[in-house]
């Protein structure tokens, strides 16, 4: 699924992010939908069925949920590739944020059923990520398997503090965008979680 993340709620300010309204969550909230998107973001343009290939989907499949994605402003054709009868799409942005908290108390049920499905599969794309970085990592060179981190910490805080937590540490990442150019040798795409939610008193 980028930065900041799909669903991320305090991103610093960025370019070409989407805010997500009501109606364009309902157009999401599809699993294979929210692979595609972050499939288009991280690797680029692809066809329907470059993408079925991926994601181990039929193209009849993926090619659905592209139109219904270009329907709600998620994605769009991209003019340099497309060729003849071949069509190839792009993200529309680079990416999504949206306000779970405003979305979860909505009065339209179908509303608060789309951001949970959002959620759930965002959380479910976090661990598949990480899992597959723990059992590839011996395949990476001896720098790259120290560069790397899985952490937890606990710290009390308000629920203002925990937000401007969370804004400071998107601030952090964002100023590491574009330091180093594509292609840079021994320099690959890094990709972090952030995670913040409260525990329940003992």
């Amino acid at each position: 699924m980028p930065a900041p993340e799909d669903g991320a709620q305090h991103p610093a300010e960025t370019e070409n992010i989407h805010k997500v309204d009501a109606r364009t969550l309902r157009g999401l909230a599809h699993p294979l939908r929210l692979r595609l998107l972050a499939a288009l973001r991280e690797y680029g343009p692809a066809t329907a069925s470059g993408l079925a290939d991926r994601l181990g989907e039929s193209s009849g499949a993926t090619s659905y949920h592209l139109r219904q994605l270009a329907t709600y402003g998620f994605v769009e054709d991209d003019p340099e590739r497309g060729k003849g009868r071949e069509r190839w799409w792009r993200a529309a942005h680079r990416g999504t944020i949206f306000d779970s908290g405003r979305f979860l108390s909505h009065p339209d049920p179908e509303v608060r059923g789309a951001v949970d499905v959002v959620l759930h599969e965002m959380a479910t794309a976090h661990a598949r990520e990480l899992n597959t970085w723990i059992g590839t990592m011996r395949e990476w060179p001896e720098n790259w398997r120290e560069g790397w981190d899985i952490s937890d910490f606990q710290v009390r805080l308000t629920p203002d503090l925990s937000e401007e937590l969370i804004r400071k540490i998107h601030d952090l990442i964002e100023s590491y965008q574009g330091r180093v150019p594509e292609g840079t040798e021994g320099s690959a795409t890094v990709r972090s979680h952030v995670h913040f939610f409260p525990r329940p008193p003992e």
